[in-house]
């Protein structure tokens, strides 16, 4: 996909065809994000709770909704020493607990000020203000971090169909709404900066609301294929689903409004990919020049690591001056580090203490409603339906396999074979008491088991797995499995970039797990047998399931550990259970309850 858009890009030769290809990527950046969360905006209820008052500036203290009941925290830089109207600029914080109170933050918000910018900084979900766990225990994940408490959230907006960015983006066009109904505001510009995630809300926002006239992203800006190939997660809110399916790179959101005024910032020593930063760097500049506006785009690299520093603050308020037909005045004022209580805009520092409902109250208050209208399906029509959400092909091939050294578990004998299901990957099918394990020979009926996260394990310590004769590691467990299994229900590591970078194709992590078993059953079938008595333990038991709607081979269903229902996960603020169980959609159509009542009409289930 990567080449394929290069090789597109460079077939651009007139401004006519490029205009061409914005239309496109436009489409396809708001099909990602698009439905918003509301379809007309709500009162925004804005009120000030407190002015600070410093040299040259005051900052006021603002409590918004983006949606009703959802309180938007923020800080309003009005400057002094300046006559009104001031051209404004929005901030989205960056990925700090601190949120608006990060000194970095203030730091460039009080550049700003001082050289006669209206500035508004907010907190973003998770942040500043905005914790939605406030009343939880802290010992919990989502308690000690605002990345693990974006993925829980994000997970849980999967299983409605919902993008946890397009809600981060809301809240962005809101924060808008608001800076643009002030008095003060210069109606001639409106721009957008941020770093890190408000580097990434920067980049969205300037996509989406073509209100921003300037942009300046910073430590975000890279291509999604260095992020993997580097190995580097990012949060729920920056996989925006299907963009990459559909040959669209992070280059493509700056390319989406050229020619507008465009400034990018990177840091030498960053974790994001320098030169990736480079490589579309160069591609903005060729694009502009289809415009013959060159001189709108702009990019600086610092000589730090990730990070909103002093230079890469006076590189933002020199380009926003210049764009504002200003003068710089002030490059190095005194700066002024609030403590983080003083710019609250609440009492207690938090927005559910002051009456604003937690988002995973919305959430479940989304999924209540979407499971009272839902439709109830045939048959035929629920299991396409399953087929699409979980890209599962009508027809399923033979698959390859490969002969592997046997291994001894507990003194038992156990023969290996790498079943290549797609190519270039592999799944691991183990027969336990392989007299024979250089050659694969199946029985008419066999017991295969499906475990949580690794076979080998399992054989070792669960004893009902003495019940099955053949073991089955999906991709990404067990002999799969890309990291040390300690971590491996960790929210910010490998198996969460994986399902990440699938959402991103458009497809479905979960459904290439249960792809797997379903083409190692077709090699079963192959080599003679006939029936199949299925086991699944938690994860296991989840692929299970569609397994068993699936394919006819089946004669038994037995499980352990399987959720109530995807509404369940839904039901509670915090679940362990890892992001790829959780499939787009699923609940607009069905739950674990219709499946199984589906596959009881046609085979014996029981659970263990």
């Amino acid at each position: 996909m990567y080449y394929e858009r290069k090789k597109k890009l460079k077939d651009i030769k007139s401004r006519k065809e490029a205009e061409k290809y914005q239309d496109q990527v436009k489409e396809k950046i708001k099909n990602a994000f698009f439905p918003l969360p509301l379809q007309e905006k709500k009162p925004l209820n804005a009120k000030t709770t407190g002015i600070i008052k410093r040299n040259g500036y005051r900052i006021e203290k603002v409590i918004f909704e983006s949606m009703p009941s959802c309180f938007v925290t923020a800080n309003l830089y009005i400057p002094e020493n300046f006559n009104p109207p001031f051209p404004a600029v929005v901030a989205p914080s960056g990925h700090s607990k601190r949120g608006k109170a990060e000194p970095r933050y203030q730091e460039f918000c009080q550049r700003l000020v001082n050289n006669g910018f209206l500035v508004l900084i907010y907190d973003p979900f998770d942040q500043g203000e905005r914790d939605q766990y406030y009343f939880l225990p802290e010992k919990l994940p989502v308690r000690r971090g605002c990345c693990f408490a974006h993925n829980m959230i994000g997970k849980q907006m999967v299983l409605i169909g919902e993008f946890f960015g397009s809600y981060r983006v809301w809240d962005g066009i809101r924060a808008i709404d608001y800076i643009t109904s002030r008095d003060e505001w210069d109606k001639n510009f409106i721009g957008i900066t941020g770093n890190s995630g408000g580097g990434t809300l920067t980049t969205w926002l300037w996509a989406i609301d073509e209100r921003l006239t300037t942009a300046a992203s910073g430590c975000f800006v890279t291509p999604f294929l260095f992020n993997l190939e580097n190995e580097l997660p990012q949060d729920s809110e920056q996989y925006p689903p299907g963009i990459l399916g559909e040959e669209i790179e992070i280059s493509d959101f700056f390319i989406s409004r050229a020619p507008s005024p465009l400034i990018l910032l990177g840091q030498k020593y960053d974790y994001f990919d320098i030169r990736g930063f480079k490589e579309i760097c160069e591609e903005l500049q060729w694009f502009y020049r289809f415009f013959n506006e060159e001189k709108n785009f702009e990019y600086f690299i610092g000589n730090n690591t990730h990070g909103y520093h002093p230079d890469m603050q006076k590189a933002i308020v020199r380009f926003f001056c210049k764009i504002a037909g200003k003068k710089v005045i002030n490059i190095e004022p005194e700066i002024i580090i609030e403590k983080e209580k003083t710019l609250f805009a609440t009492k207690k520092g938090n927005v559910i203490a002051e009456g604003s409902k937690p988002h995973y109250e919305i959430i479940k208050e989304k999924a209540e409603r979407i499971i009272k209208d839902r439709k109830i399906l045939n048959e035929i029509d629920l299991k396409k339906k399953i087929r699409k959400i979980l890209s599962i092909p009508e027809i399923i091939n033979i698959p390859h396999y490969r002969v592997l050294p046997p291994i001894s578990i507990k003194g038992e004998r156990i023969g290996r074979y790498a079943v290549e299901t797609e190519e270039n990957i592999w799944v691991i099918l183990k027969k336990r008491k392989a007299e024979r394990p250089y050659y694969l020979e199946v029985e008419e009926e066999i017991n295969i088991y499906i475990p949580d996260i690794s076979s080998e394990e399992e054989i070792k310590e669960q004893p009902d797995c003495e019940l099955s004769s053949y073991f089955i590691d999906v991709r990404g467990i067990g002999e799969s499995m890309p990291d040390f299994k300690k971590y491996f229900f960790h929210p910010y590591r490998y198996d969460y970039m994986f399902d990440g970078f699938y959402l991103l194709f458009g497809e479905s992590y979960l459904g290439k797990r249960i792809y797997d078993v379903l083409s190692v059953l077709k090699l079963l079938n192959s080599l003679g047998c006939e029936r199949i008595n299925l086991f699944g333990n938690g994860q296991g038991a989840i692929i299970g399931i569609f397994v068993c709607l699936f394919s006819e081979s089946i004669k038994s269903f037995r499980f352990k550990k399987l959720p109530d229902s995807f509404y369940s996960l839904i039901k509670r603020p915090y679940i362990k259970l890892p992001s790829a169980n959780f499939p787009k959609g699923i609940l607009k159509i069905t739950d674990i309850d219709e499946i199984l009542s589906l596959v009881e009409k046609k085979i014996e289930v029981r659970k263990l």
